[in-house]
């Protein structure tokens, strides 16, 4: 290391990005891919519903957490020195800048594309004739009018509560025939029950053919008389609220922690307000009206010059009619290991299998729980569930193990974000089955993905188990990638009976054999893992790192990175969204690049690979290289062992190095670029993948380099 390395201070706030605003950059990428004209069209409008409803979590719980920090007097600055309110002001500035790139994109791009592909979509009542405004008030007396529930603002009532995330109109109103009445304000929600957009029949246009809609909001406001009917309407305009729903329970106070959090969740709808989206043209006394309840500053108000919400296309991608504007759908594919009717538990007991969603199906994870609750050798069923779906087929598994008379411990996650209410009605379910549910630790969240299976065999007790780097969801694997392990190694069973009994009763291992646990153990794993690679380089041995995640944002992490590129090691990080370390600092990060891709699904798996003087080391892992995930959480690192498949890991990586479509480079100013194609070969990671699962499934001779070569990151090279 040269004299300057050894003098740099790696903490310097100049060094870091400030998490918010990387996380807001995440989103401008989204957003991009909205406004690129080689993406078909309505996959377009899936994009920019996508960071419309980002930016919606984004405020309730990161703005409303800084938020709660300036109210509290908090001055503490972050890793790249900003206190904040300053975090929060800067925020607030690009979140505008942001706001109005979507309506540009919205307005100006996909509406005139929209209507040259035949979907017509009425954005005003004016627009509407004779016999259209008759058919939609007919519509409007069966099917809208029976269900609104329009709210006055007098003396003797006060102002509603307006729900977190809902859409209103707000309306000035005046009593008929009384010149002296005063202007009065009411409001009606735009019922969430009903489909916003509303399609009209095409007879009505016999004009124009296609498909013609309207939404719901643009009805209601059409015949908002009907609402007030001794009252003349001055004026009615649509507003949003988001409110403060990041949760705050004192587990340590807490007596049962499931009925606390059952409290509040209650008062996520009425926390405090901290956005209003209004559309633009507002009477301006409408607005005054409004905001006096909510005390907002001018900088939380936005003027939206469109339909407010634009979480409504995605409802509009899923309309039938229009499959030559959108990407063909992928079914994931059987995993070649698992064939059908295949007894599972003596397939892994044969070789670890790595699976690779959603390119290949979930099934096997499906199954895997599935055939365990019938199987009468398997004695224990052990699992942690962070997320699941709707309709879970492993919830109901796990009951009938448990109803079958095995031990069944699930570990269920009561304070996953956004899924606190859902997972409250599975934890409840699984305890009437029989099961024995652990609600998580105090002041840490269980968000390590493993399942333990406990079978008595011929030549005795042998663990299967299963580790992911995603939840336990049938539905979004079909939409995340992820990779799974299924193993009956030993040391591997060993280690997951150590989890549980740490999860259940808070006895800690001494030592663990492959698995690494955090929050005790795992962040000092990656710093000696990235250490020995600053070693090696030092020391003139190969060095490098290749690092999959979706987040960055751990200072001790980005410390020993810089450290170890300082040293000469290459590294390149494939980063989904927050990246807090900076690229292109000389002396400090001249070796490291980072990625990030945005593709039709959401990249989720995390692997990590290490040089190793030329013995690489593939590891794959819940955990992001995040305070929260590395000191504040359960998260579980697992090593891939066996040869093929860190080979099939290792490829995925180069692979998404090698994304020429889909991945935006990290650029020296805190942007994000394209990869510029020029000399290079397409290549699409995500549709890689698709084709080599369709071709393994179907059993199709694969090309040499991927079935008979090694890949080597330290050469860039494959060898025979």
């Amino acid at each position: 290391m040269t004299e300057i390395a050894e003098k740099t201070n790696y903490r310097d706030p100049a060094f870091y990005t400030n998490r918010e605003l990387s996380w807001l950059q995440f989103d401008y990428r989204i957003l991009s891919e909205a406004r690129d004209k080689n993406i078909p069209l309505f996959e377009r409008l899936k994009f920019l519903s996508i960071s419309a409803s980002n930016l919606d979590e984004f405020f309730m719980v990161r703005v409303a957490s800084l938020t709660d920090m300036v109210h509290a007097g908090y001055t503490k600055k972050d890793i790249a020195g900003l206190s904040p309110q300053k975090q929060l002001a800067l925020v607030k500035e690009q979140t505008h800048e942001l706001v109005n790139m979507q309506y540009t994109t919205y307005n100006r791009t996909l509406l005139p594309q929209l209507e040259k592909n035949g979907m017509h979509v009425i954005t005003h009542h004016e627009e509407l004739s004779q016999k259209q405004s008759e058919y939609l008030e007919r519509y409007f007396e069966d099917n809208i009018y029976p269900v609104l529930t329009p709210m006055a603002v007098d003396s003797s009532r006060p102002f509603p509560l307006i729900r977190n995330k809902s859409l209103n109109l707000g309306a000035l109103l005046k009593k008929k025939g009384d010149k002296n009445a005063e202007i009065e304000f009411a409001t009606v929600q735009v019922p969430s029950v009903l489909p916003r957009i509303i399609q009209l029949p095409s007879e009505l246009f016999e004009d124009k053919a296609g498909v013609h809609v309207i939404l719901l909001e643009e009805v209601i406001e059409h015949h908002m008389d009907k609402l007030f009917l001794n009252y003349d309407v001055i004026c009615a305009h649509p507003f949003r609220i988001m409110r403060n729903a990041d949760l705050s329970i004192d587990e340590d106070e807490a007596e049962d922690l499931l009925k606390e959090i059952e409290k509040q969740l209650k008062k996520r709808q009425w926390g405090e307000a901290i956005r209003l989206e209004v559309e633009e043209g507002m009477d301006k006394k409408l607005l005054r009206i409004i905001n006096k309840e909510l005390k907002l500053e001018k900088e939380d108000i936005y003027y939206i010059n469109g339909p407010l919400d634009l979480t409504f296309l995605m409802k509009m991608y899923a309309m039938e009619g229009f499959d030559q504007l959108k990407v063909p759908s992928y079914k994931p594919q059987p995993v070649r290991e698992l064939p059908a009717d295949c007894d599972i538990f003596e397939e892994i007991a044969k070789h670890d299998i790595l699976l690779h969603h959603p390119y290949q199906t979930f099934e096997p994870v499906v199954s895997f729980i599935q055939r365990a609750a019938k199987d009468p050798k398997v004695l224990a069923i052990k699992q942690t569930l962070y997320r699941v779906s709707g309709n879970s087929p492993i919830i109901k598994a796990l009951a009938q193990a448990a109803e079958n008379g095995k031990q069944v411990s699930v570990l269920v996650e009561l304070k996953a974000r956004f899924d606190e209410e859902n997972n409250i009605v599975w934890a409840k379910m699984l305890e009437k089955a029989g099961c024995h549910v652990i609600y998580g630790l105090v002041g840490l969240k269980t968000h390590s993905k493993i399942t333990l299976v406990v079978r008595r065999e011929e030549d005795g007790i042998r663990r299967y188990v299963h580790l992911g780097t995603g939840n336990y969801n049938d539905a979004t694997a079909k939409l995340y990638t992820d990779l799974g392990l299924l193993t009956c190694q030993e040391e591997i069973g060993e280690d997951a009976t150590a989890v549980f009994n740490m999860l259940s009763g808070y006895s800690e291992p001494k030592s663990w054999n492959r698995l690494s646990v955090a929050p005790l153990w795992l962040k000092d794993k990656f710093l000696y893992l990235i250490g020995r690679e600053e070693q090696n380089a030092r020391a003139g041995l190969p060095a490098r790192i290749i690092a999959k995640m979706n987040s960055l944002c751990d200072i001790d992490i980005i410390e020993a990175l810089y450290k170890a590129s300082a040293a000469g090691v290459k590294i390149d990080l494939i980063v989904r969204g927050i990246c807090c370390l900076k690229v292109g600092i000389p002396g400090v990060s001249d070796n490291i690049t980072v990625r990030s891709i945005v593709g039709n699904f959401l990249e989720h798996a995390r692997i990590f690979y290490f040089e190793n003087n030329t013995s690489p080391e593939v590891f794959m892992a819940s955990a992001d290289w995040m305070p929260r995930n590395l000191e504040r959480r359960v998260e579980i690192l697992f090593p891939v062992l066996q040869e093929e498949l860190k080979q099939k890991a290792i490829h995925i990586l180069q692979v998404q190095l090698d994304d020429t479509q889909k991945a935006h480079l990290l650029q020296p100013d805190d942007s994000y670029a394209k990869v510029d194609r020029r000399g290079k070969v397409a290549c699409c990671a995500q549709d890689t993948f698709c084709a080599e699962a369709v071709a393994e499934a179907e059993d199709e001779k694969k090309d040499d380099v991927k079935q008979n070569r090694v890949f080597k990151p330290e050469t860039g090279q494959h060898l025979e």
